[in-house]
């Protein structure tokens, strides 16, 4: 099981959210028949066919949806607003906002091959310094999720604009622009289409900028590869486990998943990391063969 543990430990790599939601103490060394190969996690988000069909189904309902949202224009947009809850949503209104699509970008627009390889084969947790450095020069070294050029242009030539709302760094906006651009995925321009850390108060929080896209925009759809891309409430600091599953499958979230909020599967990182046996298996469910 050590290779599955050092799995856990390190990949808190490709996400740029990761440091203010995961903690990153140092992983056990590998050993070198377990070095030899990818960490599970990696193998199936970025080798695994079922992840790139399971990933281009979502592209694909994606911009179905948002072809399909728009022909009759809708009183509400699917970003909540301030003060809502998740078990009883309300919503920005959108008026005759122009209409948009708002996506995470790290493992929900683009797969960040070129340093989660690397963290994973140095054996070594998340480093802010060497993120900061992906950031700025990564363009060329990262590839458009499967089906995602596709449901982009597709939303685009619906009149739908595309905006991605990261926990990249404001300071490093450029080299944001550019590995999109570089992945195919078009022109991203920071404070019109592109959002960053940075650009509010909020740190990690995305509830803020979503609320500054929203004013100006009808947003129709959010996507993302963590629940955070939808409401910080589901962040909030030490919400038991237990608490966060029942919120993310309560009723109110529940008429907004495909319907509007689009989650992309992500084994390799997230606040599950935290979780105990007991919070993934609960006790009483505990079996052992005689």
């Amino acid at each position: 099981m050590r290779s599955f543990a050092l799995t856990a430990a390190l990949l808190l790599a490709g996400c740029a959210s990761a440091p203010a939601e995961v903690a990153t103490t140092p992983p056990p060394a590998a050993a070198p028949a377990e070095a030899a190969k990818p960490p599970v996690a990696l193998q199936y988000l970025y080798g695994s066919p079922e992840a790139a069909v399971a990933v281009r189904a979502t592209n694909a309902r994606i911009a179905d949806y948002g072809i399909w949202r728009i022909k009759a224009r809708p009183k509400d947009s699917v970003v909540l607003a301030p003060g809502a809850g998740i078990d009883a949503p309300a919503f920005e209104p959108c008026g005759d906002k122009p209409f948009a699509a708002v996506f995470d970008a790290d493992e929900t627009l683009i797969w960040n091959l070129g340093p989660m390889r690397h963290f994973a084969q140095q054996g070594t947790s998340f480093d802010p310094k060497v993120w900061d450095q992906w950031e700025k020069s990564g363009a060329g070294k990262a590839v458009a999720m499967p089906g995602t050029v596709e449901m982009v242009n597709a939303l685009r030539a619906a009149g739908i604009t595309v905006i991605a709302n990261t926990n990249r760094s404001a300071a490093n906006a450029k080299g944001s622009e550019d590995t999109l651009r570089a992945a195919g995925l078009g022109a991203f321009k920071h404070g019109e289409t592109l959002f960053l850390m940075g650009d509010d108060a909020g740190g990690s929080s995305k509830d803020g900028r979503r609320a500054t896209i929203a004013a100006k925009y009808c947003v129709i759809i959010l996507g993302g590869d963590q629940l955070g891309d939808f409401s910080q409430q589901f962040n909030a600091k030490d919400l038991p486990a237990a608490t966060r599953m029942a919120l993310a499958t309560s009723a109110g979230a529940s008429t907004l998943w495909d319907k509007g909020w689009f989650l992309f599967p992500n084994p390799v990182y997230g606040p599950w990391e935290k979780l105990g046996w007991d919070d993934a298996f609960p006790s009483d469910k505990k079996w052992e063969p005689n």
